[in-house]
């Protein structure tokens, strides 16, 4: 794996010679689903991430039990790789750790929250209200993270976001911070309780339809606002529906063991 991301950063080209052209690997790490300016996106196989003005690609492998993940600087000639196993929760803090190793390496700070940008309160009304995600049902990476999707609301005299997921952590909320002196739009995060740091939250118009979208910069990730509903919440809902299921399927399967013996 090192000898693989050596050649990452040798413009596709190891001791044993090349494996890539030069304008292939580019064409790999240049952003080929973008869902706002300020998020860098996705290339082929490889994730994108503005790392204090630098330019990082990333891969990272999730199997039950084993986690890895591969950072790499291609216009300064750095990398990291990390590989665990049997280490809860690594799916999360494992991309935190080695990027953060990235950083050392680049001479970059962490993204910090910022509190010296003012708030506008004349937006929040439009942000308001609860985003669904446009992933299929199938998608169980982006259900597991999100749930049934989120919602901005204000509390306490704060925007906030949260996730509409039964993780009660998650449901509680994050405050939104200004994180642009120049856009509005652009907020952060403090996700550092979940081992993510901060995360970058931009809200976009669609130019076809006007909706507003709400873009994350991990994964990356995008949610579209819902028009107004008179309905409960079908997201909490669905949440408790899910729960209640699998708890009568364990109980099910307990009542069927002790029949058994």
């Amino acid at each position: 794996m090192a000898r693989y991301v050596a050649a990452l950063l040798g413009g596709g080209a190891g001791q044993h010679g090349s494996v890539l052209k030069p304008a292939t690997l580019e064409l790999m790490f240049q952003p080929h689903y973008q869902p706002h300016p300020l998020i860098p996106g996705i290339g082929l196989a490889f994730d994108r991430f503005d790392v204090g003005g630098h330019l990082a690609i990333g891969h990272e492998g999730v199997l039950p039990g084993f986690n890895s993940q591969i950072f790499a600087a291609p216009d300064d000639g750095v990398g990291v790789l990390a590989f665990t196993n049997g280490a809860p929760g690594a799916m999360f803090w494992l991309p935190a750790e080695t990027v953060g190793l990235l950083r050392q390496m680049l001479h970059v700070q962490d993204d910090l929250i910022r509190r010296d940008i003012p708030q506008h309160p004349e937006l929040w009304g439009d942000l308001c209200g609860r985003y669904r995600l446009p992933a299929g049902r199938t998608d169980t990476r982006l259900r597991a993270t999100v749930g049934f999707g989120a919602e901005v609301f204000v509390r306490r005299g704060r925007l906030t976001l949260r996730l509409l997921n039964p993780i009660p952590a998650l449901h509680r909320g994050f405050t939104l911070h200004p994180d642009d002196k120049n856009d509005p739009y652009v907020f952060r995060i403090d996700a550092s309780a979940f081992d993510l740091g901060t995360v970058r939250v931009i809200f976009s118009r669609q130019p076809e339809h006007g909706a507003l979208r709400m873009h994350l910069d991990v994964m990356p990730l995008s949610l579209e606002k819902r028009p107004p509903s008179r309905a409960p919440r079908p997201a909490i809902a669905g949440a408790l529906g899910v729960l209640a299921v699998a708890g009568a399927a364990i109980a099910l399967r307990r009542r069927r063991i002790r029949s058994r013996r």
